[in-house]
């Protein structure tokens, strides 16, 4: 796996933007309404991996565009799967102009001409060799220019963004079995069927699941938390979310869990002042006696073990782990495999 990063800020303010512009210049033509002197703030983290490569940038607003020209010099065809986590798009390509907003992933292909107006962005970027992603082209050349504004598309886009958050730990020899799993997973979104690869339904539940999580931590204090809160938050039905915590013992179990972590963390925090018992009613726990037993139980322990040795400066014993799951001149060399 190749990897680069590029960004502006470390250079003088009026070489900011022709840097980026350089960067970007064998596949994209790019306009800032500032002037030079203004300064252009850009970062771009770049992951080769042969036929898939990943981008993750954020910059100011900016104009962009591929011409005919450009596609005769470097006639890369690749497509490229957006999504803003922040920044809105408006896109010009095959005739069509459209709006995408941040949180809606869209696919364009390198070998069409297009153009592009966004505000200041944050955003991540699959770019798929054709060669590699063949198997499911059609789809791909089927969802050009369309927001994919469905719940598939909206779990790509968290599928996206969760993979990228990931990448740095991904072992060298890895990159083929990810290039299958985001195949399977593009596949599955673009074109749904209850038919799906065992490997789609993987990458689905691996998104689901983390969905799930996100939930569970923002509501822990909630006396609501339970299946319906979690299926309005998660986006998903009863039966997948009874499905997707089945191996962590059903969802009361899972939120008890994750609610039991919370506590492990509060009583290992010597500024925290809050008595046991306040701390099993903050997190929804009937009363201290069944809190102390339940955390007995996880942990092993007794909660005021736990904080007597963190106030002896002493390491308690951790709460569980959850599973969650060349050279480069310009942007271009790390599109790999053409």
């Amino acid at each position: 796996m190749i990897s680069a990063t590029f960004e502006t800020r470390s250079l003088p303010r009026r070489e900011q933007f022709e840097a980026w512009r350089t960067w970007y210049s064998s596949l994209l033509e790019t306009a800032v309404s500032t002037p030079p002197e203004g300064g252009f703030a850009g970062a771009n983290e770049v992951w080769s991996l042969g036929g898939l490569t990943v981008s993750r940038g954020t910059a100011q607003a900016i104009s962009s565009w591929r011409t005919k020209a450009l596609i005769r010099r470097n006639p890369v065809d690749h497509w490229v799967l957006t999504v803003c986590r922040r920044g809105t798009v408006d896109l010009r390509t095959r005739n069509e102009t459209v709006t995408v907003l941040p949180g809606i992933p869209y696919v364009i292909s390198l070998a069409d001409e297009m153009a592009t107006v966004k505000d200041d962005y944050e955003r991540v970027q699959f770019y798929l060799s054709r060669n590699a992603f063949a198997r499911i082209a059609s789809s791909l050349d089927d969802a050009r220019a369309r927001p994919l504004d469905t719940p598939e598309g909206k779990l790509l886009a968290d599928y996206m963004l969760l993979l990228v958050n990931n990448l740095r730990g991904l072992p060298p020899d890895d990159g083929s079995r990810l290039m299958t799993a985001v195949e399977a997973m593009i596949g599955a979104c673009l074109s749904p069927s209850d038919a799906r690869p065992a490997t789609a339904q993987v990458q689905m539940d691996f998104t689901l699941r983390e969905r799930v999580r996100r939930a569970v931590r923002a509501h822990l204090r909630s006396p609501s938390l339970g299946p319906d809160k979690l299926c309005r938050e998660a986006a998903t039905s009863r039966s997948q979310l009874y499905r997707l915590l089945e191996g962590e013992g059903g969802v009361a179990h899972y939120i008890q869990r994750q609610r039991l972590s919370e506590s492990f963390v509060m009583l290992c925090d010597v500024s925290n002042a809050l008595p046991i018992g306040t701390i099993a009613d903050v997190l929804c726990f009937a009363d201290a006696s069944s809190f102390s037993r339940a955390f007995r139980r996880e942990f092993g322990v007794s909660p005021r073990d736990v904080r007597s040795a963190s106030q002896a400066g002493l390491q308690p014993v951790p709460p569980f782990k959850e599973m969650v799951p060349m050279a480069v001149h310009c942007f271009a060399d790390c599109l790999g495999d053409l």
